[in-house]
């Protein structure tokens, strides 16, 4: 199928620029995934797609969707939001063949966001190491982060989630919860970290006060950190991560909670960071990539952002820090898109979320 976008006029914090639409095919890869959450590519061709009720998928080179799952996936904690999340390659892995895997690991009443590397075989997934799990434990499943970014000196970032029921730990430097993380690949914290030597600090912490870091990204001709996370009822944000700074949750946002209740009655507050962009009512942004591609020159530079409520990706224009445009794509799909990939070869792919989810890629019509 094929449709020239519709533009949707720039609300919220963004004034509207003319933008061309783009006239594109979206074909249809592979289907009848459960759950599909994350996808990364392979150096030959390849890729890899996480499913959140705990399997990890592989398309070889020649498109093929393989039957079995791949096997040596940790033991994940499989619950509502909770499951399988990001695979990520490392830096280095046309090497070392290193994967990083972002999961729910622990039981119903104390649980956590954890990180584990691994080496993928082209079958199966060996030499498993747990290098990181959120302190503290938390019940419930809800709210976990898990996208992974890694950045120019090869350290990754980890974003969070606040839990859901405890979200005023995302105001503490004692926890976890609700922050982006920065590790070394093994684990060990950077010396350069934010919080290192500082009284009742977690030193993995990079930056916090955030609700649900749904996507991550690191721009390298901008030389930025950008994260976005959900609202509650509306408050969804796009951020510009520094390190150190606090972003406020719960004690700014552009949301309610879902009863209707006040979270809080300010917006801002002096030392807490203002989103680049917020989204109220909420579109429920999920997967996060920044389009580079000859297929889409009208795209080039764009952030692309899934939506789950909005069932869109969102393409926004940036110049410089200042949004200047946005645009809806995808809406005739009726899909609810938990991921989006800039691929190596200038498509846009697309995970769609569900029980029966699929792998789309987008090219031009013609």
């Amino acid at each position: 199928m094929w449709k020239k976008s519709a533009l949707l006029a720039a609300v919220t914090m963004a004034s509207a620029w003319s933008v061309q639409a783009a006239d594109y095919r979206v074909e249809t890869l592979a289907e009848g995934l459960e759950n599909p959450w994350s996808l990364a590519f392979l150096p030959d061709g390849g890729m890899l797609i996480t499913e959140r009720t705990g399997q990890l998928r592989y398309i070889n080179a020649a498109g093929e969707l393989q039957a079995e799952p791949v096997s040596g996936v940790p033991q994940v904690y499989v619950s509502g939001q909770a499951g399988l999340f990001e695979i990520a390659l490392d830096p280095e892995f046309a090497q070392n063949k290193r994967v990083f895997l972002s999961y729910a690991c622990g039981t119903a009443k104390a649980n956590h966001a954890c990180l584990a590397s691994a080496t993928f075989n082209g079958q199966a997934l060996t030499e498993v190491d747990e290098i990181f799990r959120v302190t503290p434990a938390k019940a419930g499943s809800a709210h976990y982060g898990g996208r992974i970014a890694f950045l120019p000196d090869n350290t990754l970032l980890l974003g969070l989630g606040d839990g859901f029921n405890y979200r005023e730990e995302a105001q503490k430097t004692g926890s976890h919860i609700g922050s982006i993380v920065r590790l070394n690949r093994d684990g060990s914290v950077p010396e350069d970290n934010p919080y290192v030597g500082q009284d009742n600090a977690l030193s993995e912490l990079y930056s916090v006060g955030h609700r649900n870091v749904q996507g991550l990204i690191y721009d390298a001709e901008g030389e930025r950190v950008l994260a976005h996370e959900h609202g509650p009822r509306g408050g969804d944000e796009i951020n510009l991560i520094e390190p150190g700074n606090n972003y406020g949750w719960p004690k700014i946002t552009y949301g309610v909670d879902y009863s209707g209740a006040v979270i809080s009655p300010h917006t801002e507050l002096p030392g807490l960071e203002q989103p680049l962009l917020q989204w109220t009512p909420s579109i429920a942004p999920a997967g996060f990539a920044l389009y580079r591609g000859d297929l889409f020159p009208e795209w080039d530079g764009s952030l692309m952002v899934a939506t789950l409520a909005g069932m869109e990706v969102r393409r926004v224009e940036l110049n410089g820090n200042e949004v200047v445009a946005q645009e809806s794509l995808f809406k005739e799909l009726e899909s609810r898109f938990r991921d989006v990939r800039s691929g190596p070869d200038g498509a846009l792919y697309l995970l769609t979320d569900g029980a029966e989810g699929k792998l789309l890629k987008v090219v031009p019509a013609n």
